[in-house]
């Protein structure tokens, strides 16, 4: 009995010995088979690198030969298209995971700006896009040496990076993320024609970017390929790619119809194929929310990443002291104003003023009050950015002699004083914390935080909860997205100079804005924004006169326009733009950002644009305060 027992676990011991051997073959399979997939991609895409590499080097080459003499314009045009749109079929990798290396050396925007290292420095532009801009430039056979130098350094750079082999280095599982944020994208600066300056070809470049993203996520997911969401996607990306075959007039393209028919549904198809441990990552690069699903869903960005202010310490109760903060008088130094007072829920949290009243009788302070209404999605604040944050925001109104003229230490002393603030800072932040200059700042932030605008008429569209819009109003989305130009500044979906697709940096324009649009001689407003805003760091004067670009949502609701509220209607401001700015009426404006070309916008077109802004307009955070009020 007992030598059967032994025996007995002896084969308990065999069984168990053969089956872990068998799990860990298998695991040891299944390991091998993850990195040989990975091992593939990575290899695919060191050499889709290369291939960069060599039209790169084709492209340094022919500038060479251009600068010669030894080649023209058009050939060395052709190879710069031919560079593009091989850079194009890899951009959603090395744009996801090296952006400051992109954006500085091979397509960043055609704009001086500033070294970090020495902020008064100001440093010229590189790359892709400022050689598109100089190659389809009038002046491009005066240009010879600049566009051998700038094709020189493009190489240069592609070089040194292959060297690396920094994509066999990338340890990451974002690769469905990378190509959903590629169609932001193309939607939001390729078909724009924002990423193509001076060519406008954009949407052959948006056709290459597809391909692209088609070979990669084919070859990556090709374990899937016998699921229908594989088939769909596959599917979306040919039509995709066949839709910007049949459609290449840049001025005629239904950029509406693309969104609606292949982007915004291969956005959500890619969705199903997410990773699961990119969203946290990704919170702290982007404020781009993977978890939407529609390039205008209300969702689409998240509105914490741009405030001191945490998800899980806000709430109702805290959105409510806030609100009551928002719409106290008491708490200026005078008694006689609040947030409210320059910002009316009725008319999109601005209050109808070229310049807004100052706190000091008879005067005013020095600028229009702009909308609150999807205010927190910005990374600088005020027309001249000079607060970083929602809460700083707050102080420079608490301290400016012209608006609050008062201090935290009057507030908070107020507040101490009376009983129902007291308890409602107790109820929300406990006994201890209780009033504080912190909590104050997170009580305001929360409530212009909630003060969000993404279900106008035209999202709605967009998202499929609405069947039809008016044609005047598809139109003029095509126009805004196209022959005008308005939407390589004010990017989609907010529309606003928040830049696509991370959406973590607010860009500013220097425009020529006249101090007096009906009043000529024509004169440029003498506010020197940006330049004068208190930031050391910026006083360069390429930011002379240079203001932030604020969002047209809602503008049927904000007039009168720009900083100065010089501009009383949107007739007046589209009209402004189709003169090329303050340069193009004639005026001398250093370094004006915007084209000085008129745009010959017909009265049809500039109709059409107007009704499409007007399209965009959803008050409904100004809606509800006002049934408050009743």
């Amino acid at each position: 009995m007992h030598t059967y027992k032994n025996y007995r676990g002896f084969l308990w011991l065999v069984f168990i010995a053969i089956t872990l051997t068998l799990t860990s073959f298998r695991f040891i399979a299944n390991s091998t088979t993850v990195e040989k997939t990975i091992l593939e991609e990575k290899t695919y895409l060191n050499q889709e690198v290369k291939s960069v590499y060599k039209s790169f080097a084709e492209l340094d080459a022919i500038a060479e030969m251009y600068r010669k003499g030894e080649a023209d314009l058009n050939t060395f045009r052709s190879a710069l298209s031919k560079a593009r749109n091989q850079y194009k079929r890899i951009e959603f990798y090395l744009s996801f995971h090296f952006p400051e290396f992109v954006k500085k050396h091979i397509n960043g925007a055609p704009l001086m700006h500033l070294e970090l290292e020495n902020a008064r420095s100001v440093v010229e532009p590189e790359g892709l896009q400022v050689l598109d801009e100089l190659a389809y430039a009038e002046e491009s056979s005066y240009n010879k040496q600049k566009i051998y130098e700038i094709s020189k350094k493009l190489f240069n750079n592609i070089y040194a990076f292959q060297q690396k082999n920094a994509i066999l280095n990338v340890e990451d599982d974002s690769e469905i993320e990378t190509l959903r944020l590629q169609l932001v994208r193309i939607f939001s600066m390729g078909v724009t024609g924002f990423d193509t300056p001076g060519s406008l070809n954009g949407l052959p470049e948006s056709k290459a970017s597809l391909q692209g993203m088609q070979d990669y996520f084919t070859k990556a997911y090709s374990k899937t390929k016998e699921t229908k969401a594989f088939t769909t996607i596959n599917s979306l990306f040919n039509g995709a790619v066949e839709y910007l075959d049949k459609n290449q007039s840049f001025e005629d393209f239904d950029r509406l119809e693309f969104l609606k028919q292949y982007i915004d549904p291969l956005y959500k198809s890619l969705k199903t194929f997410k990773s699961k441990n990119t969203a946290t990552r990704l919170t702290y690069v982007t404020s781009w929310n993977a978890d939407s699903e529609s390039l205008f869903a209300a969702d689409f960005l998240n509105p914490y990443a741009f405030t001191l202010l945490k998800k899980e310490e806000d709430s109702e109760a805290l959105k409510s002291l806030g609100e009551k903060l928002f719409y106290d008088k008491s708490i200026s130094g005078n008694g006689k104003v609040s947030c409210a007072t320059c910002h009316q829920p009725a008319k999109g949290f601005t209050d109808g003023l070229p310049k807004s009243m100052s706190i000091v009788e008879g005067k005013t302070v020095l600028r229009n009050s702009p909308t609150l209404l999807n205010a927190v999605f910005a990374d600088r604040y005020f027309y001249d950015l000079r607060a970083y944050t929602l809460e700083q925001q707050a102080e420079h109104v608490i301290f400016n002699p012209h608006e609050f003229n008062t201090a935290y230490s009057a507030i908070l002393q107020k507040i101490e004083d009376d009983k129902e603030y007291q308890n409602s800072f107790k109820k929300v932040f406990g006994n201890k914390a209780g009033v504080s200059r912190a909590n104050f700042a997170k009580a305001l932030a929360s409530y212009v935080l909630s003060l969000q605008s993404f279900n106008s008429k035209f999202d709605k569209y967009v998202r499929g909860e609405t069947k039809s819009i008016p044609d005047g109003v598809k139109r003029g989305f095509n126009l805004f997205a196209g022959k005008a130009n308005c939407a390589t500044c004010h990017f989609t979906p907010t529309f606003s100079g928040l830049v696509p697709p991370t959406y973590t940096e607010n860009e500013s324009e220097i425009l020529g804005v006249l101090a007096d649009s009906k009043k000529q001689p024509y004169q440029l407003d003498d506010d020197m924004g940006r330049i004068a805003n208190d930031i050391n760091a910026e006083k360069a004067w390429i930011y002379s006169r240079s203001f932030k670009t604020t969002t047209v949502r809602n503008a049927a609701l904000t007039a009168p326009y720009f900083h100065n509220g010089a501009y009383k209607t949107l007739k007046d401001v589209v009209d402004f733009y189709n003169d090329g700015g303050g340069a193009g009426l004639g005026l001398s404006v250093s370094n004006q950002t915007l084209s000085d070309e008129p745009l010959d916008l017909t009265d049809q077109e500039k109709k059409d644009l107007i009704s499409f802004m007007e399209y965009l307009t959803d008050n409904t955070a100004g809606e509800k305060q006002m049934k408050k009020k009743l």
